[in-house]
Formats: C-alpha cells, structure tokens, sequence
C-alpha cells in the first residue's frame, strides 16, 4: 500500500463535498494501480527479488518524484525542529511497515495480504485509546468484531474452503498473516505519530523525509545482506518495473489530482486496493479464492469504508 502516513488528506475540510464521478473514477484507478503495484511484486519476488531491495528501490525512486513535485510547486522546504524526531521515527515505522507488507505478498495470495492489512484502522482506534486516552466511539466498537469476522472467513482460518483442515491452512498463510498484521500495527502507529505530533506539516515534505529515509534504511540492509538482490529473468524485471511504475504513478496521483477533486482522502484509496488485487491476483497470478472467502472480503473492506467515512 501499498501505502504512507504522508498522503493523508484533511478530511473534515472535503467530506462536506459529494464524491463527484470524476473524484470516484481517479480514487479507483489509483486503487488499481496500487493493488497491481503488489501483483507486479509478486511476479518479482518469484524470480529472485528480495523484499528489502523492492523497498529501497520503490521509496527511492518514488522520493525523487515527490521531491520534483515540491521544487516546481514551490512547496515551501522547512521542517520546524521539535518534529524532526518525530518524522524520524515515522521513517523508522513505515520502513518496517512497507518490509512486513511486501513480506506478506510474497507469502500469501496478495488480496488476502492486503486485507490483513487493512485492519488498522482498528489499531489505531485502540492505541489511540492507550497513548492518547482518545474515547473509541461505539461506531468502531460494534465494526470491531464484524471485521475481525470477516477477516478470520477471508483467511478461511478453519481450512474449510480450502479443504486442508486448520493445521495446514496456518501452515500455507499462517507467516504471511502475521507479516500483514505487523504491517498494520507498524503503519497504525506512524499514523499517530503523524497526526499528533507532525500537524501542519507539508504531506509532500513528510513524504519526501519519511521515503528518503526508509530508501537510505534499506539500502543499508540490503548492502549488509550481500545486495541488493535483484530478479534473475526478464519477467522479474518487468514486474519490478510494473511495480515501482504503479507505485509512483498512484502515489503521484494522490498529490495531484485528488486533493483537487473533493474525494476523501487515502483511506477510500486503500479499501478499494484489496478488491483490485483479488480481481487481478486471480487473472495474472491464478490466486483463486472461494466465494465464502469473497463475502469475507467484502465485510472487511465494508467496515474499513465505514471506519473512512466516519467525521473524526
């Protein structure tokens, strides 16, 4: 997500706004291009790309566009100093973040990665609770356990779509799951972070810090692990160009076009991403799914566009 603390739109300014056709139809093509960055990285991964390499690659090069888009839109380039840590420790997390989920992709049928992922707006609930003594509202309380619901029918936690039984359906998804999980708790906290302790800042400058970062982060890695490991074939190069062209592209999108549209903000982005990557997972990658596990999905991405939608 797929996806940084840094698009973030203010969404108490726009959700006064309809959701034009125009607004809808660039917040699904920006899902699709963000569900088809994961596809692509999983044909990459499949011919010898390392997850810490298509890290370092993406963030770079997606940084380097960010940055061409504040030197022409005059964005101004100061970072008021007591939040200078606090962006350092959100590069620190969305590192982690972005690690865990493309972990994920590689483990496990990309669609279903996502929706593990895509539970956190239910972390953010309850560590908003924790840290910032922030009231859950009962919207969230009663989502809660119908997204876990259909997040446990979507992984088919039982094995009864797939016909293998509990044991072996962990065995198949069960590291996949918890990368997913761990992403979504990591990106859970940098949203906080972000939103408490970095208000006012410029999201383009936020991202530039945060990707630049997390493509000096794993660089680093990669270079200490004998890297970077890049595909072996043709068809990973491609998928490693497909990946880093969606990724930037998308992300590009929601800097450009969205904000001036009235839609509302990345959250909506990032729910219709799990549907896209089901859709193409099963044409390109034959990640078939039952339809038992497509209700599941469905109920997941239902409660995250309620949760998105919500006023606070």
């Amino acid at each position: 997500m797929s996806n940084t603390t840094s698009t973030k739109i203010n969404t108490t300014e726009i959700s006064k706004n309809k959701l034009s056709t125009q607004a809808f139809l660039t917040l699904l093509s920006v899902g699709l291009m963000m569900g088809a960055n994961h596809i692509s990285a999983r044909f990459a991964f499949n011919d010898g790309l390392d997850v810490t390499t298509a890290v370092f690659t993406r963030s770079s090069i997606t940084c380097l566009i960010v940055m061409l888009l504040i030197f022409f839109q005059n964005v101004p380039r100061v970072i008021p100093k007591e939040q200078k840590k606090y962006l350092f420790v959100v590069g620190l997390l969305i590192t982690a973040q972005s690690s865990c989920l493309y972990a994920a992709v590689a483990r496990m049928p990309v669609a279903l990665a996502l929706l593990a992922f895509n539970t956190y707006p239910l972390f953010v609930a309850l560590l908003a609770r924790v840290f910032y003594k922030e009231v859950i509202e009962p919207k969230v309380l009663w989502i809660m356990p119908i997204m876990l619901f259909g997040l446990g029918l979507a992984l088919d936690v039982f094995g009864a779509a797939s016909g293998l039984g509990m044991t072996a359906q962990w065995d198949i998804i069960g590291l996949g799951v918890i990368f997913a999980l761990s992403a979504s708790f990591t990106f859970s906290i940098a949203i906080l972070i972000t939103q408490h302790n970095t208000p006012g800042l410029d999201g383009r400058l936020r991202s530039v810090c945060t990707m630049g970062m997390v493509a000096i982060i794993t660089l680093l890695f990669c270079l200490s692990n004998g890297g970077p490991h890049f595909p072996l074939h043709y068809s990973g190069w491609l998928g490693l160009f497909f990946l880093i062209l969606f990724y930037g592209t998308g992300f590009t999108v929601m800097f450009t076009v969205v904000p001036r549209l009235g839609a509302v903000g990345n959250t909506s982005i990032m729910n219709v991403e799990p549907v896209c990557a089901l859709i193409l997972g099963w044409i390109f990658l034959d990640q078939y799914v039952s339809p038992i596990q497509c209700i599941g999905a469905l109920i997941v991405v239902g409660g995250a566009v309620v949760l998105g939608f919500r006023k606070n």
